[in-house]
């Protein structure tokens, strides 16, 4: 059997039995009863510096080395010995001195100065390193398999802080298709409201263009008629055999959703998914790019009032930020897509006077390396296809493998310091973090605390206590932020 065969025979093995897991917590999830909040009273929640977030998921791992943490840079060459070469990018000049990052991010080092960039950002070894179980863990905080369906940080903000504006959905995907793509279900399984139920779940928008779309009623449908077949397709959902496995609970949140969808196709703050409405030259500086239009998109939903708003370079297996081969080659292009939409994203925040209040997150499951798969010390692995020692072919010339020793988090506003740069990783291979390094537990502590949701806020579930962060241990670094005054 030939090293891919067995590759992907063990992925095949860990992911059959990881999204059976899943099942089983979401089966579990229909039957809960409503959770609820314990100690609200006792629990100082801390003032915001922040009322709207933008995560910006940079999905299959992005390489550190390559992107806003330059090493030894090698140029490709025939011959050359892998364990030599650090970066496969050049470092460039930001705009604040000393932070460098890599060739092909011009725009993004240009605005630096309105950034905080960590660069000791450490991910755990969950053994069989496979990017749904780090998503899976990114996104919630929690470590899978659960007994329950753990909610996104976004169905977070939604449940505790509730809308911005009432009309508008808290809670907004775009980018990511759930259908059709590898992995989806198991995509699924951390996009969703968890055990808090479908009112707090995100509206998905997986391509940009067509986000008008979703907020229109069926074309040529009067009115009255639509207001018709809502209120017989709620008295059906009572009917229906999926309602014997929902709690009470889950099916007034179900209800509710759907009340809150009509809402938003009855109102006028429907135009915010309209981008032709954008001028033309406003438009254009986001590109064309799938990315890029997601990221306005998301300018234009924050404006009217979106709580928390992820965008995505759409994780699929083996494509875009997952370089299992062709790495170099393959972030030529990634960067081509990220590097002016993120600048005009920041830019447009910034001239509207958003972006003191809005935390924006430029974030990924885990980082990549050329040598080194896990960490020191990990048992995961190898997943590369292609382990060489030396250069021969430009498809070799690139991060392939998973790292989780030290990854890169960039964020902006929301009340953090401007042009800081935050912990450190080695200089020489391995890459680990070396100085302050931040987990997730505690970069989410700091992402709830910038909102305003203190990381011991505390949700009763069938008995259990569940938390924004694991157990309520995360605790938010206030050296990241500025003066609160």
């Amino acid at each position: 059997m030939s090293f891919s065969a067995k590759k992907i025979d063990h992925e095949t093995i860990a992911r059959r039995e990881f999204l059976q897991q899943l099942s089983a917590a979401g089966l579990a999830t229909l039957a809960l009863r409503e959770p609820r909040l314990l100690g609200a009273e006792a629990i100082e929640q801390p003032r915001p510096t922040a009322d709207a977030c933008i995560l910006l998921w940079m999905g299959g791992g992005m390489a550190a080395p390559d992107t806003f943490d330059p090493k030894k840079y090698i140029p490709f060459e025939v011959g050359v010995p892998v364990k030599e070469i650090g970066s496969t990018f050049p470092a460039i000049d930001t705009v604040v001195d000393p932070i460098k990052i890599t060739k092909g991010l011009e725009n993004i080092a240009s605005i630096m100065d309105r950034a905080t960039l960590i660069r000791s950002h450490v991910l755990p070894d969950l053994g069989s390193i496979l990017h749904s179980r780090h998503q899976y863990h990114w996104h919630t905080g929690y470590v899978p398999p659960q007994t329950v369906a753990c909610p996104h940080l976004g169905a977070w903000m939604a449940r505790v802080l509730g809308p911005n504006n009432p009309v508008m959905p808290p809670f907004i995907t775009i980018g990511q298709r759930l259908e059709g793509v590898g992995e989806s279900e198991e995509l699924k399984a951390f996009t969703t409201g968890g055990f808090f139920g479908s009112e707090f779940g995100p509206m998905v928008l997986p391509f940009p263009d067509l986000a008008a779309q979703s907020v229109r009623p069926p074309k040529g449908m009067e009115p009255g008629r639509f207001e018709n077949r809502q209120r017989l397709y709620q008295k059906l959902l009572k009917q229906s055999p999926l309602q014997e496995r929902m709690s009470d609970f889950q099916q007034q949140s179900f209800v509710r959703s759907l009340d809150g969808a009509h809402r938003l196709l009855s109102s006028k703050d429907r135009a915010a998914f309209d981008l032709e409405l954008e001028p033309k030259e406003s438009a254009e500086r986001y590109g064309a790019s799938h990315f890029g239009r997601g990221c306005l998109l998301a300018r234009r939903l924050v404006e009217s009032g979106a709580r928390f708003v992820e965008v995505t370079t759409e994780y699929v297996p083996f494509l875009n930020w997952d370089t299992h081969a062709n790495g170099h080659e393959t972030l030529v292009r990634m960067k081509q897509e990220i590097d002016q939409p993120i600048a005009r994203l920041i830019l447009d925040l910034e001239s509207r006077g958003l972006l003191d209040r809005t935390l924006v997150i430029l974030a990924s499951e885990f980082s990549r390396d050329m040598i080194m798969e896990g960490k020191p010390g990990s048992n995961a692995g190898d997943q590369t296809t292609f382990p060489v020692e030396k250069l021969t072919e430009m498809k070799h010339y690139g991060q392939h493998r998973h790292f989780t020793g030290g990854a890169n988090v960039l964020m902006f506003g929301g009340g953090l310091k401007k042009g800081q740069l935050y912990g450190a990783s080695a200089v020489e291979r391995p890459f680990v973090a070396v100085e302050n390094p931040v987990s997730v537990m505690d970069l989410h502590a700091t992402i709830f605390n910038a909102m305003g949701v203190s990381p011991k806020t505390t949700f009763e579930v069938e008995g259990r206590p569940f938390y924004p962060t694991e157990d309520g241990k995360g605790k938010p670094i206030t050296e990241l932020f500025a003066s609160r005054g």
